[in-house]
């Protein structure tokens, strides 16, 4: 085993995911602590400008797989890659955001490589010569400490995206697919394009609403007040199983886990399951009718009211601030 830290740069045609970079940034810090490199794992069509980039933000090689069969996420594929390389040069631990794809392919390399696996990591240190990871357990109520995993997924927004330096220092070493396209089981049909809405993921702001919204109607203050702050719409799992709202903006355990720098939570208690997925946001701001309704607890700033009432007004302020 050598003490390198290898980092999957997630990517979609040929764009690096901003949390790769933030994996990227990490794996710097670890590797100061080992002695050892930061190692690029780039794979794709058409991504040797990518491997670059990564060269550009501190990684100091990168492995390339380029190849038709690699050029959207599969899980299959892509893990017999970096299983070959893990298994060719050992690293000290593999680093993947903690996206979709990099929980399922991070959960199915360590199974593959018999390794353990830390998911949705908030903290990493290297202690006596192995990985420390912490992560928030038991819906966000405990933080365990795991020691030892060699297979890391990262939350994001947790930590600083590891900054662009002019020139690319390093090599790019290029490997072959591991699977050939007759043997990968899954097949890509076809794609849709996402909608221009901003997405929970990446938001820096989001304006959630919960069961006091009322109806699907009742997000409409909320679009308005996301659209002025460019902000994420979100809501709560009520609102969602109520049909007002598409799973896709659902904020908590069984939806998106969030950490903006802003979260303004519209007419939601705050029961345990949404708490899960925002209390780590940098600022909370909870409006709601109910003075005693738990969100004010975990609230940066708690305005008891109409929702109805405060987010218009909040929306005319904001516009009149800015000029819109």
């Amino acid at each position: 085993m050598t003490h390198n830290i290898f980092v999957w740069i997630e990517q979609n045609n040929g764009a690096a995911d901003s949390a790769a970079w933030e994996a990227l940034g990490v794996a710097g810090q670890l590797a100061g602590q080992t002695g050892g490199q930061v190692v690029a794992l780039v794979l794709g069509q058409g991504v040797e400008s990518l491997a670059n980039e990564a060269l550009r933000r501190g990684a100091n090689r990168a492995i390339v797989a380029d190849d038709a069969s690699l050029q959207a996420f599969r899980l299959e594929a892509y893990a017999a890659v970096i299983t070959a390389a893990a298994q060719t040069e050992p690293p000290l631990a593999i680093l993947l955001s903690a996206s979709s794809a990099g929980l399922e392919l991070s959960a199915y390399v360590a199974a593959k490589l018999g390794w353990g696996l830390a998911a949705d990591c908030t903290g990493l240190a290297v202690e006596n010569g192995q990985v420390v990871a912490t992560r928030p357990a038991l819906a966000g109520n405990v933080i365990a400490t795991v020691t030892g995993p060699r297979v890391v997924s990262v939350r994001r927004r947790v930590f600083p995206e590891a900054e662009a330096a002019p020139a690319a220092g390093g090599n790019i070493a290029a490997v072959a697919a591991a699977l050939a396209e007759a043997s990968i089981a899954t097949k890509i049909i076809g794609t849709e394009a996402a909608s221009n809405e901003v997405s929970l993921a990446d938001a820096r702001i989001i304006v959630s609403g919960g069961r006091a919204v009322g109806g699907a109607d009742g997000f409409a203050p909320l679009r308005e007040l996301a659209d002025v702050l460019g902000a994420a719409l979100g809501a709560s799992r009520a609102a969602v199983d109520a049909g007002w709202i598409p799973y896709a903006h659902q904020v908590g355990q069984t939806g998106k886990v969030v950490q903006p720098d802003l979260y303004i939570a519209c007419g939601i208690s705050g029961a345990i399951q949404h708490l899960a997925g925002m209390k780590t946001a940098k600022t909370i701001v909870a409006i709601n009718s109910d003075p005693n309704a738990p969100i004010f607890k975990y609230a940066t700033y708690g305005i008891v009211g109409d929702i109805f009432e405060v987010v218009p007004a909040l929306t005319a302020a904001l516009k009149t601030k800015s000029g819109k």
